[in-house]
């Protein structure tokens, strides 16, 4: 499984790169704190909604910490999804390294 840290994401999305920002979190959850533009399917939703994202897309899956994501990564590719990326330290780790200002829970 690839994973990136908050600081490559956002290098990333500063470039313009196409990707799928996927956050997996539970809806209270983003209430809290969300990232612009975001795919919002809480991971037990995931096996029954995956169809709805597209399989040749590279995604970024994203949680609070980071296992959430790394799972969801992992049933990603157990869908044939093959560009699932994991957002090492989650949430937590973007309001530390690139917006501290952002609410934390």
């Amino acid at each position: 499984m690839e994973s990136l840290r908050p600081t490559d994401l956002d290098a990333r999305l500063k470039n313009g790169d196409s990707l799928i920002l996927l956050d997996v979190r539970q809806p209270g959850e983003l209430e809290i704190c969300v990232l612009p533009g975001v795919v919002h399917i809480p991971l037990g939703d995931l096996g029954v909604r995956h169809s709805e994202l597209d399989p040749d897309a590279e995604i970024v899956c994203i949680c609070h910490h980071g296992v959430r994501s790394a799972h969801a990564c992992l049933m990603l590719e157990s869908f044939g999804f093959e560009n699932a990326i994991n957002m090492t330290g989650g949430m937590e780790l973007w309001a530390t390294e690139m917006d501290p200002a952002m609410a934390r829970y």
